[in-house]
């Protein structure tokens, strides 16, 4: 079992000492991360630790995911969660704990894995929180639901809790609150009200021509140039049919098609993804992509039309803003209110909206600095370093281990206390 070095009662703003156990946790889950869905073994771990601390459990929750309750006499329930999955990414942070594990992905490739989103110090966070506040009942009040998700990744985890029964079985929670490791610097905590992290679609765009051989091409309807023309359609969306004051991004990340110099390809296959903020500039996007593979397929005479598919998709996370007021306003207490920053709306994507979204409750979701300060002039957000430092799905990206799993912590306990006040 971890374990705190707390010699009084913590109060709600204060630091945590962390032990040389939790680090040592946190190592561990570092050292062998899971893809979605796989996460068997950090499933294993949460539920032993949460047993050892009085939790009731249930495991297998969405296929991985785990669900621990705890009561402590009357009061409202604030659902805490963090994600569990890692990505199939090659571990460059020469650090001594670093991945060197591989896994099966579902097309059943053999890939790297690493924590290279920073899951593993969420996961670690959370159960270092559980600790404090199962062993200090009397500085809160109410019910504890703590929610270990898996396949955050593939904006699959949270949905499929929820598929599952997540707020069926379980009590219904008045706040949703969580946390994501950052490239910030340690000791700082981001949060923004309203639309705060984008919506995300990922399409799978199948071109269709006619294979040739590369010295007749008259006999081929060549699909890499159809590809070609595509993209640089696609290109015109966000810039001539998207309102200029509409935040959108279409990125074309993937194009596969062929296999040898000399060969016309039957097909290319393109992956892109979409990022945006509103339903309507949403819905508008997917159209036009689609008006436009199909018109670029039949001008150039393609037998067929190209087939879209949905790879995944991450709606728009918003942020309560009295509930994110709430939680920051316990932060600036303890922190100081100049360790608070307002990002902007981010266009990276999260699935933890859709907990808040199918329960009915206000979300206050945070972003938690994990860089070394030391690499920050300013420290807030027009720091150079910020376009510098190793980002989340970076190979190189770790966070330090002190003061961001002392200070993750201390800022989960301190929003369930501030939610879930003594009586």
């Amino acid at each position: 079992m971890f374990e705190f070095r707390i010699g009084s009662p913590m109060r709600a703003h204060e630091n945590v000492t962390i032990s040389s156990t939790l680090e040592d946790l946190y190592k561990d889950l570092h050292r062998h991360p899971e893809l979605g869905f796989q996460e068997h073994r950090t499933a294993g771990i949460v539920k032993e630790k949460l047993e050892g601390l009085g939790f009731e459990l249930s495991s297998g929750v969405g296929r991985t995911g785990v669900v621990g309750v705890l009561r402590n006499g009357p009061g409202p329930t604030a659902l805490l969660r963090a994600d569990m999955d890692a990505l199939p990414v090659k571990e460059e942070t020469g650090l001594d704990y670093a991945s060197t594990d591989t896994a099966t992905d579902e097309g059943g490739k053999v890939v790297p894995l690493a924590h290279a989103c920073g899951h593993d110090l969420q996961t670690t966070c959370l159960l270092g929180a559980a600790e404090v506040l199962a062993r200090e009942p009397a500085t809160w009040s109410g019910t504890l639901l703590l929610v270990f998700q898996p396949a955050e990744e593939l904006g699959a985890g949270a949905q499929a809790m929820v598929d599952d029964g997540l707020f069926d079985g379980f009590p219904r929670p008045d706040v949703v609150l969580g946390q994501h490791v950052a490239p910030l610097p340690a000791g700082r905590i981001a949060g923004h009200a309203g639309p705060a992290y984008a919506g995300s679609d990922s399409l799978r765009v199948r071109l269709v021509g006619k294979g040739a051989h590369g010295s007749m091409p008259e006999a081929s309807v060549d699909p890499i140039v159809l590809a070609a023309a595509t993209v640089l359609r696609l290109q015109t969306i966000i810039s001539r049919e998207v309102p200029s004051t509409a935040t959108a991004v279409l990125t074309v990340g993937s194009i596969h098609g062929g296999d040898a110099a000399n060969v016309i390809p039957g097909e290319v296959e393109l992956q892109l993804n979409i990022r945006s903020y509103d339903e309507k500039v949403r819905s508008r996007i997917l159209a036009a992509v689609d008006r436009i593979a199909k018109g670029e397929a039949a001008s150039a005479g393609a037998p067929q039309e190209p087939t879209i598919t949905e790879i995944e998709r991450f709606p728009v996370v918003v942020n309560d803003a009295g509930a994110l007021r709430k939680t920051f306003d316990a932060f600036g207490a303890w922190l100081g209110p100049d360790k608070l920053l307002d990002p902007g709306a981010g266009a990276g994507s999260e699935d933890v909206g859709v907990l808040a979204t199918s329960s009915g409750a206000p979300l206050s979701y945070w972003l938690l600095g994990g860089t070394d300060p030391s690499l920050f002039t300013t420290g807030d957000l027009s720091d150079p370093a910020l376009l510098t430092v190793p980002s989340n799905h970076s190979p190189r990206y770790a966070p330090v281990i002190e003061p961001t799993l002392r200070l993750g912590v201390t800022a989960l306990v301190t929003a369930a206390r501030t939610w879930l006040p003594a009586a």
